[in-house]
């Protein structure tokens, strides 16, 4: 199988002017290994996220979340839609998460000395599961609270149109730094290409994540994801979309929320038109009165450019 091993996937930029790393044809499966999103810095609680001891922080934006890719799909050309199917995430033996003073909404918090005095560094081990591996594991929080491992893909997407955006603000209807812990195993998603052989990239991941990543990092691991790539011909996308076994999600990124919000549901409503013969009016009236009908809000991190990232989705079974 075809591979980008953890070495290689030291890029921190979705740059259309990079050479293509792995060269695959459509369906045919391959793996990255990813770093953690400190490029192997955190090991233990003593490494501390002090910027002037991380290698890459004298740089502006910081050399952050760093991305394996990119990977030329054969027969991809602008105006294609790049079909993304996750098919495995596989965790290293730990995770981490890194707090502190200016770092995230509460680095300067008064109320909480302690969140914004000084730098803690939490290390995560993992424990495998029946399986004998972290596919069925199980994350120890502490001494007393564990969840199973849910892992996910904090960053990927293809190279913009035009500009380069680097792994840790880069953000757009292509992908980027979205923290979406829908982007897990058993699901599809959905990107516009700009660029022929769609230049694919993919790192960040994540052992687990609830809603928002309020401190800034989650459960940050290495990993080994196995995926493959597939075409929709001479079609357009406004934004991200991903498809779960039981349901479909449209996703948007913009500041304030409420527009990440609006036009993710807007969009949501475009695609049950174009795609499952609902008229407008039908479409606008499902996502106010649908008991089912959810507003995931998977990044509103308050850190440098990132917009916030909301997604609207809805159960298959409205779908007729």
């Amino acid at each position: 199988m075809k591979r980008i091993h953890r070495e290689q996937a030291r890029k921190y930029a979705f740059n259309g002017n990079d050479e293509p790393l792995l060269n695959v044809e459509r369906g045919e499966c391959f793996e990255i290994e990813t770093y953690d999103a400190g490029t192997g810095y955190f090991k233990s609680p003593d490494d501390k996220a002090i910027p002037g001891n991380r290698p890459g922080f004298d740089r502006t934006p910081p050399q952050a979340n760093p991305i394996g890719g990119p990977v030329f799909l054969d027969g991809a050309a602008r105006g294609d839609i790049l079909v993304v199917t996750i098919e495995d995430i596989l965790v290293d033996d730990y995770s981490w998460i890194a707090i502190g003073p200016r770092r995230g909404p509460l680095g300067e918090s008064t109320r909480w000395p302690e969140l914004s005095a000084d730098y803690t560094t939490k290390i995560f081990r993992h424990t495998p599961g029946p399986s004998g591996t972290n596919r069925d594991g199980t994350l120890q929080f502490n001494d007393r609270i564990s969840w199973p491992i849910t892992p996910f893909i904090g960053t990927l997407g293809v190279a913009p149109d035009r500009e380069v955006a680097t792994s840790i603000d880069g953000q757009g209807e292509w992908g980027g730094n979205l923290d979406i812990r829908d982007a897990a195993p058993g699901n599809k998603i959905f990107l516009p290409i700009f660029h022929p052989g769609a230049l694919f990239y993919l790192g960040d991941v994540h052992a687990s994540q609830g809603d928002t990543e309020f401190t800034g990092t989650a459960a940050e691991t290495k990993a080994t994801v196995r995926i493959h790539l597939d075409l929709i011909k001479n079609k357009r996308l406004p934004w991200m979309r991903i498809e779960k076994p039981d349901s479909i999600v449209s996703i948007h990124a913009a500041k304030p929320l409420e527009t990440a919000v609006e036009t993710a549901t807007t969009n949501l409503m475009d695609w049950l038109v174009t795609e499952y013969s609902f008229t407008p009016t039908d479409a606008y009236c499902l996502v106010s009165t649908c008991p089912d009908f959810r507003i995931n809000v998977y990044q509103m991190v308050k850190i440098g450019k990132l917009s916030y990232v909301a997604g609207a989705e809805i159960p298959k079974r409205y779908l007729g």
